[in-house]
């Protein structure tokens, strides 16, 4: 035990220690360098050697020559301090890190509800500008606590919608879309337009809806239905958003969330993207990280591969062919 109360109270400035004199090969030389006196830098040798058991430096006639296990550290020492001096120098952070050659895992948790397409493209992205990386990919769910794993570190970002993202995180917000309904082309509201679908009829209707995110959570758009003293007839509810287009293309189930996930699904489906009768506010997406990846530099390029994916999608927006749907 006191062997390793020794080691715990090991300061990096001793390893320093440790490294001038082995490559000084003198006491005195080495205070000059350290800029320190020669009597603490005998004191500082001699618990070197309390530490490792071994002399370190020995007489080699006027001078000192090091011991084989002094040689053997040099290498060891230098390693540590060039790690510490990238640890704690910003110039260091923000300048040390190459995409192409990292080997970083970057833990992602994310909602399908952004785009389809967001996730497939951000693996695609990260792939070909840092093939070594790993990605993980996980799903925001009920069970799956993010501000806790943000916190721990278990994850290293989250990517979702929020109506108050939560005020101990950084956010960056990657883009605004607008709240629509997507119904099945046979659904009456499709077939005669919306003129005549008013809150009344809207709220009576058979909605599909994703399952909450966090026990107690009711979802942006139960928050605001509530908030406005409302609240709609929830008839399925899924963990698995992507499949939610493809259940109200055989029903007559509502679904309401952004025009950029509904529009990736009118060419292939039976399916028509209608205005919603209650005024929703936009459907804003952001991305959470903590404190503990705020300044790293790999961090911080992550971020912005998630920004800039983001915004490409955003700006491609809906497909041509949608124009050609009913307005609604």
């Amino acid at each position: 035990m006191a062997k390793r109360a020794g080691f715990d109270n090991i300061e990096l400035h001793l390893v320093r220690v440790l490294h001038v004199l082995i490559t000084e090969r003198s006491v005195s030389r080495a205070a000059l360098k350290l800029q320190s006196t020669q009597p603490v830098v005998s004191a500082q040798l001699k618990r070197l050697r309390e530490l490792t058991g071994d002399p370190l430096l020995v007489r080699a006639g006027n001078d000192m020559a090091p011991t084989q296990t002094a040689l053997a550290l040099t290498e060891p020492a230098l390693h540590l301090l060039n790690q510490a001096e990238r640890l704690f120098s910003p110039r260091a952070r923000s300048h040390g890190f190459e995409p192409a050659t990292c080997e970083t895992v970057f833990r992602v948790a994310a909602s399908d509800y952004l785009d389809p397409l967001f996730l497939p493209e951000l693996v695609a992205r990260v792939q070909r500008l840092a093939p070594q990386a790993t990605l993980e990919l996980h799903s925001l769910s009920g069970e799956f606590d993010y501000r806790r794993s943000l916190a721990s570190g278990a994850v290293d970002l989250v990517i979702g919608n929020w109506l108050e993202p939560p005020g101990e995180l950084h956010l960056g917000r990657l883009l605004s879309d607008e709240v629509v309904c997507l119904v099945a082309d046979d659904h009456p509201v499709a077939r005669m337009g919306t003129r005549s679908w008013t809150v009344q009829k809207y709220l009576e209707c058979e909605h599909v809806a994703p399952m909450p995110l966090h026990p107690g959570a009711r979802g942006v758009i139960d928050e605001h239905l509530t908030a406005q003293g409302l609240a709609r007839h929830i008839a399925v509810r899924s963990s698995h958003f992507s499949l939610i287009p493809l259940m109200v293309a055989q029903s007559l189930l509502v679904l309401t969330t952004g025009r950029l996930f509904c529009s990736r699904y009118v060419e292939s489906l039976p399916v028509s993207i209608v205005r919603c009768p209650v005024a929703f506010p936009p459907m804003d997406y952001y991305q959470l990280w903590h404190d503990l990846t705020h300044a790293s530099a790999s961090m911080r390029w992550l971020r912005e591969q998630v920004k800039e994916v983001a915004a490409a999608l955003s700006s491609r927006g809906a497909p041509r062919r949608l124009a050609s749907r009913r307005p609604g």
